[in-house]
């Protein structure tokens, strides 16, 4: 079973959901952010190749 921990995103409008959402404003911030709550979450990266990242916690 895995859980969303978070969302990393730069399309503010497309997103939306029960985990924490994380709007960034460019590529960089993307991946930047992604790692660090990729480390602090203990959580696994999923790039959706839509300017969305999530952090998913696979138990």
């Amino acid at each position: 079973m895995a859980e969303i921990k978070a969302i990393v995103s730069l399309n503010r409008g497309e997103i939306g959901g029960g985990a924490p959402i994380f709007i960034v404003e460019n590529e960089k911030k993307l991946e930047e952010t992604s790692f660090l709550l990729e480390k602090i979450l203990d959580a696994s990266a999923h790039d959706l190749k839509n300017g969305t990242i999530i952090l998913v916690k696979h138990r």
